[in-house]
């Protein structure tokens, strides 16, 4: 059922974007910007907050997971258009295209993390089911936003591999919990030679890597390596090279170094190939991203 508000509808919502006694959401912050945490293997966490359409339609090749603090989030996901109010969980799957912005002049805040599907296909393994799928994007349950909190609620501080352990078979469970879908049996995963695959385009993520390599370390022809690895990781392996590819160049954008040469430093043509796959990637451009990273930054110090 689509979450479809007129205008009309928003009349009387801004109390609810208000932080409320005793909430264990954070605060928001000043300023308008894009923060991001330590990454850990396979997961990435960011804060963001914004006015306006910012988020133009684009994908990513992991689960979106997240919470919004403040404001109303709209956002447009599978031909429909969607919003979520603060405490609501948003649940993206993998190459679904959404875009995003603040739907009232209120702003937006919230927090979100990225998380590889091979993660939760590890920890349903046993069960022998593939990955649980969220019919609705946005979801009322406190237990999981307290969840995705318990990662999100401290960014400038690294995950612990425990954690994360006991992190992801608790998000397993509140995906599964509101699978609207009858979760398929699972065949067997060639785990060994679709994480070898993985291995190498990480490794080799800068180059070209052609599919003969791939097929000589894993033995299985590119056809089969491919579904083993779509299953595995909800993606295909050009896509994932291609993500590894734009992780590093977002890295290295924050080191004052022009576009260009991030550009050619990661394995892109040019400056006009890395912006374009940039684009499709995150829904803004390499600069856009730089100004709201900036701003997020200049806003914490200026609220001190």
């Amino acid at each position: 059922m689509s979450q479809d508000l007129t205008p009309q509808a928003f009349e009387g919502l801004e109390r609810l974007c208000e932080p409320q006694g005793g909430s264990d959401m954070p605060a928001a912050p000043a300023g308008s910007g894009i923060l991001t945490a330590p990454a850990f293997p396979g997961i990435e966490r960011i804060e963001a907050q914004f006015s306006g359409n910012v988020f133009e339609p684009h994908r990513h090749d992991t689960y979106a997971l997240g919470v919004t603090l403040h404001g109303i989030q709209a956002f447009t996901y599978r031909g429909e258009r969607r919003f979520s109010l603060p405490g609501q969980v948003i649940v993206l799957h993998p190459d679904e295209e959404h875009d995003g912005g603040a739907a009232t002049e209120a702003g937006l805040h919230y927090r979100m993390l990225y998380l590889e599907p091979s993660l939760l296909m590890e920890c349903l393994e046993a069960e022998k089911v593939g990955l649980p799928f969220v019919e609705q994007p946005v979801i009322g349950d406190e237990a999981l936003a307290k969840v995705l909190l318990s990662a999100l609620g401290e960014l400038d501080r690294e995950l612990d591999e425990l954690f994360v352990d006991d992190f992801v078979s608790r998000v397993a469970g509140g995906l599964s919990r509101h699978s609207q879908m009858r979760r398929r049996a699972l065949g067997a995963v060639a785990w060994r030679q679709v994480r070898a695959a993985r291995d190498y385009l990480e490794a080799h993520a800068l180059r070209p890597v052609r599919s003969g390599e791939l097929e000589r370390i894993t033995g299985l022809d590119r056809f089969t390596l491919s579904r083993h690895f779509r299953t595995a990781f909800a993606t295909s392996p050009h896509r994932y090279m291609l993500m590894r590819r734009l992780q590093q160049a977002r890295a290295r954008m924050g080191d004052d170094e022009g576009f260009a040469d991030v550009a050619a430093a990661t394995g892109f043509a040019d400056q006009a190939h890395f912006n374009r796959h940039f684009k499709k990637a995150y829904g803004i451009t390499p600069g856009q991203w730089t100004m709201l990273r900036r701003g997020f930054q200049q806003g914490r110090n200026g609220a001190r």
